[in-house]
């Protein structure tokens, strides 16, 4: 009984481990994580979703580079490392709760 508790504990500790990897750079767990749990599928979707937000934000905010306003390139990249860490907390929160603003846009990985 006692052994079956700590497999449990260190396939949850796993996952969580799977999952953070998602946040810093969603390839990782998507391509080698075997047997993927639906809590690391989640964690690489939201992964994901905040890649290509942090993308294509940054793309468009290089093209308006030259017009003023510094101050949206300062905001844009708070929000990206608050979402970023809000990703890190859930996961070791173990819960699968969507990024403010951006969490529900799509659904990869299901």
């Amino acid at each position: 009984m006692e052994h079956k508790n700590k497999v449990e504990n260190k396939n949850i500790d796993t996952d969580k481990v799977w999952a953070v990897l998602a946040y810093v750079f969603f390839p990782i767990p998507l391509i080698f994580a075997k047997n993927k749990s639906n809590f690391v599928k989640y964690h690489i979707n939201q992964g994901l979703i905040l890649f290509i937000f942090s993308f294509v934000g940054q793309i468009v905010l290089e093209i308006f580079r030259h017009f003023p306003g510094f101050i949206f390139i300062f905001v844009f990249k708070a929000l990206c490392v608050v979402l970023f860490v809000m990703g890190i907390i859930n996961v070791v929160k173990k819960r699968e709760k969507p990024l403010p603003l951006i969490g529900e846009w799509f659904s990869f990985l299901k």
